[in-house]
């Protein structure tokens, strides 16, 4: 499988995430894009139902301010958990979500 789209590197960049493929193509995606996108069930679920006017912000999420990740680490070699500083951290990242998620480019180019 050498010819597998994978990143060679992942940077932390002002407000987001710049990856380097396999490929040669550098992305870029903000770390609320990709909060906005996380792919657990329970995001997804909530994603889908009609927009709550009277949602209250819970202290944790109030406090975090905007989505940043705390940590980031690989799950195997085909995806990447993020663990936001609001306390979420279920969602998986695959390999190829990462790319459609992101934008050609570096930040500010």
């Amino acid at each position: 499988m050498p010819d597998e789209l994978r990143p060679v590197s992942l940077k932390r960049e002002g407000d987001g995430l710049a990856i380097e493929w396999s490929d040669g193509v550098t992305t870029f995606a903000t770390w609320r894009h990709l909060r906005a996108n996380c792919p657990c069930a329970a995001c997804i679920e909530e994603r889908a139902k009609p927009p709550d006017p009277f949602r209250v912000l819970s202290p944790q999420e109030a406090a975090a301010g905007p989505p940043a990740p705390v940590a980031m680490k690989s799950v195997g070699h085909y995806a990447y958990q993020i663990t936001w500083n609001d306390g979420h951290a279920t969602g998986i990242y695959p390999v190829e979500r990462l790319r459609q998620l992101s934008s050609p480019g570096e930040p500010g180019a």
